[in-house]
């Protein structure tokens, strides 16, 4: 095998299951994906632009050996794809947890989990500032999940327990997925701009990143799905 379309392949394994189980007759998500390509293209360009940056200041640079050297606004083409195939994978887990499982209801402790890690998370980009990937990712997904409570009449469908549950189980093949990335190596870190501390070789902070991705997603999905019932 060309070892440069190591990331590629990477992505097309982690699609082939959830994309062939869209057209499950229960869940039958490909009648939802009208709703859910706008909100996975404007949660992709407001990721894609942060990469952009992240990667012009060292947080963060791709192995040459292991992509296929397509680039895209000076990011590798399996990168841009990375937030397209990603979120689709992710929403796809939580419309079968929404589906297999119609009783979990919030009853308010997931709220308050919530807002309570974003007080948590927006002290983090505070005290860790001089770390790009830890203050920004931690200073993103705190002001989101705010925003999200601030405007609750904007995003009234979302839901807190559905949301975290369903993460609960999108982190397994999440980090399966960047264990690869980051093992093999594809996508190697620059240790000084977060805290150092990993999950196998994953940093930390992926687990807010990955949260923050598909939290935007399903906020906006749902918005789309349930404006247009």
């Amino acid at each position: 095998m060309n070892a440069h379309y190591t990331y590629f392949l990477i992505l097309s394994a982690s699609l082939a299951g959830p994309l062939a189980l869209s057209f499950d007759k229960k869940v039958a998500f490909f009648r939802k994906w009208k709703y859910l390509f706008p909100a996975m293209i404007i949660a992709a360009l407001f990721y894609i632009a942060w990469d952009i940056f992240f990667t012009s200041q060292g947080v963060w640079y791709f192995n040459e050996k292991y992509i296929t050297g397509i680039k895209i606004a000076h990011l590798p083409l399996e990168e841009v794809l990375f937030f397209i195939l990603v979120p689709y994978c992710c929403v796809f887990i939580y419309e079968c947890i929404r589906c297999y499982f119609p009783n979990i209801k919030n009853k308010g402790g997931a709220d308050i989990f919530l807002k309570s890690l974003a007080v948590i998370l927006m002290m983090g980009a505070i005290i860790f500032h001089h770390r790009y990937y830890s203050s920004w990712t931690f200073l993103f997904t705190s002001l989101f999940i705010i925003l999200v409570y601030v405007c609750r009449n904007f995003f009234k469908t979302f839901d807190a327990i559905s949301f975290l549950v369903s993460y609960a189980v999108i982190l397994i093949p999440l980090l399966i997925v960047n264990g690869f990335l980051t093992a093999i190596p594809v996508v190697i870190y620059n240790d000084s701009e977060n805290l150092g501390i990993r999950i196998y070789t994953i940093p930390f902070e992926d687990i807010f990143y990955g949260m923050l991705l598909t939290m935007l997603v399903v906020c906006l999905y749902e918005r789309r799905l349930n404006r247009n019932a």
